[in-house]
Parts: structure tokens; C-alpha cells; sequence
């Protein structure tokens, strides 16, 4: 019998055909995930907005408190962008650097969006999965709970919250995480439906595991992957909320600010011919954003079983 010769292409061919049937889905989700390019470009801004919020400080001699007497009340003359002064961004109407103050709004307004999307993650996937899996009266009971609360408006409850308890960072992330889970709730109840009568559920039932083990090593983590893409989705909601709510004054009070105090005092002062003070924070407030969009739409399309 001859035997058939197998040249170089032959081996490379079957090299990756061999390579790409091996291929976790993960990594396939990594790869189509990096060939969508308004992605990666999302990606790339929200590395840098990062940046300058970890170490944007270290390239100014100002701090967020400081005032330079010598550009107090006359701003809108000689208080513009100077490379001179050291005013990368100019100054507000009290002579306090705008670039050392956009930096911690840009850091306190990103903390913000992730610790609270964090919360809502957290909580939103183990009550929608304990609800979907053990199902029945307990199910019920469980959306019925997040029904009512949905039926809350959210911008009234948070805005109470900061009014009654007082108006602070620690109060925002606890309003804002009581309320923005449960969306999460009903995707993750939804998603645990649909695969909790699989085989690896049953044969997991089978040998005895318990509730609590399967809902944690089988169902929460093939959520993973809807989760981690509503998160990137939910990031510039809590961000758009807390620069409301500081926009109307409720948020991070002075000396402390955000995107939302800064864009409000920005546009007080447009009347005074102060387009700086408007303009930088607004920048950032909208790259930012459409960023956080552009990933999670990578994401979603990467992470899709139907592109599969």
C-alpha cells in the first residue's frame, strides 16, 4: 500500500486546524473580542482615563484644595489652560487647579461606577441564581420582593437616602447598591432556568452535592460570562447617576468632587466666558462613557454563543 507524503503545508494546515478544535471558548472569546476594534479602542481610553486618575496627581505641584491667590477674580482673564503656571486644565472661579481636581473627580467618579456596579453584581447574580435554582414558592416570594422594589422610583429612594443619612461618598455606594441589583436579579434568574436542568446539574444532584455547592461551583460560574458583560453595561449607569446626583448638589461634597460637581460648577460659569472649566471634565465624562459602551458591546458580541 503507498503511502501518501505529507508536505510542509499539509503539517501547518492540520497543525492549526488541530490548534483551533482545541481552542477554549474563552480564548475564542478573547480573540474576536480583540478583532473588534471599537473595542479595543474602548479598552485602550478606559486604560488611560485610569491612568490619569492613579497618577494624573504627579504631574502637577497643585492640589484639589489649593488656591493661587493670584489668579482669584480674574479667572475668566488670565485664569485659562498655562503650561507656565503649571494650570494644565486653568483654574475655577476660586483659583483652584482644574487638572488636580479633574483627576479626583475622574477618580472618585470611576470608584463610584465600579464598586457600585460590584455590589450590584454580587448581589443581583446570587439572589437571581438562588431564586431560579431552587425555584417554586421560594422563587416567588424571591421576585415578588424584587418586583415591588423595582416599583420604587430609584432616583427618589437614593435622593431620600443622602437627604436622611447625610450627603457622603459611603451613603452613595450604599444607596446605589440597594437598589441597581436587581436588574442583575432577573438576567441571572433567567440565564440559571435555562441551564439548571443540564446534565452536569443532575449529575452533581445525583452524587449528593448540596444546594449551596452546585449554586456556587456550576451555576454562578456559567453566569460568568452574561454577567461580566452586563457589569461593563451597568459601570457608566452608576457613573451617569452619582454625576446627577452631584450635579444637583446631593453627591460628593467639597472639598471632594466628581465629574457631575465639576461639569455643574463648569456650566455656572459659562456665562462668564469659563469654557475650560465646562469643557475638561465634560471630555472625560464622555469618553469615559462611550468607552465602558464600546466594551461591553466587544463583550457581548465575544461572548455571544449564536457567533459561536
Amino acid at each position: 500500500m503507498r503511502v501518501p507524503v505529507m508536505n510542509r503545508a499539509s503539517i501547518d494546515a492540520m497543525t492549526d486546524e488541530t490548534a483551533v478544535a482545541g481552542r477554549s471558548l474563552w480564548a475564542d472569546a478573547r480573540i474576536r473580542f480583540f478583532r473588534n476594534k471599537a473595542a479595543v479602542a474602548g479598552l485602550i481610553v478606559l486604560a488611560c482615563v485610569t491612568i490619569f486618575a492613579l497618577f494624573g496627581q504627579f504631574l502637577t505641584p497643585w492640589s484639589n484644595e489649593e488656591v493661587d491667590w493670584g489668579m482669584l477674580g480674574q479667572v475668566a482673564e488670565v485664569g485659562g489652560p498655562s503650561l507656565e503656571n503649571k494650570h494644565y486644565f486653568g483654574v475655577d472661579e476660586l483659583g483652584r487647579d482644574l487638572y488636580a481636581r479633574t483627576v479626583q473627580g475622574t477618580r472618585i467618579s470611576l470608584m463610584v461606577g465600579i464598586v457600585g456596579a460590584l455590589i450590584s453584581v454580587i448581589v443581583g447574580t446570587i439572589w437571581g441564581a438562588t431564586a431560579g435554582y431552587i425555584g417554586g414558592r421560594v422563587d416567588n416570594i424571591m421576585m415578588r420582593i424584587v418586583d415591588v422594589m423595582m416599583a420604587i422610583p430609584y432616583m427618589f429612594v437614593l435622593i431620600l437616602l443622602l437627604v436622611v443619612f447625610g450627603r457622603s461618598i459611603l451613603m452613595l455606594f450604599i444607596g446605589i447598591g440597594l437598589i441597581s441589583w436587581l436588574d442583575m436579579a432577573r438576567i441571572a434568574r433567567g440565564q440559571t432556568l435555562s441551564i439548571k436542568n443540564k446534565e452536569f446539574i443532575e449529575a452533581a444532584i445525583a452524587i449528593g452535592v448540596s444546594t449551596p455547592t452546585i449554586i456556587r461551583r456550576h451555576i454562578v460560574p456559567n453566569l460568568l460570562g452574561v454577567v461580566i458583560v452586563y457589569s461593563t453595561l451597568l459601570v457608566p449607569s452608576m457613573i451617569i447617576f452619582e454625576s446627577f446626583i452631584s450635579f444637583l448638589g446631593l453627591g460628593v461634597q467639597e472639598p471632594s468632587t466628581s465629574w457631575g460637581a465639576l461639569i455643574s460648577d463648569g456650566a455656572s460659569q459659562m456665562r462668564y466666558g469659563v469654557p475650560w472649566q465646562l469643557g475638561f471634565p465634560l471630555f472625560f465624562f464622555i469618553i469615559t462613557l462611550f468607552a465602558f459602551f464600546f466594551v461591553g458591546d466587544g463583550l457581548r458580541d465575544a461572548l455571544d454563543p449564536k457567533d459561536r
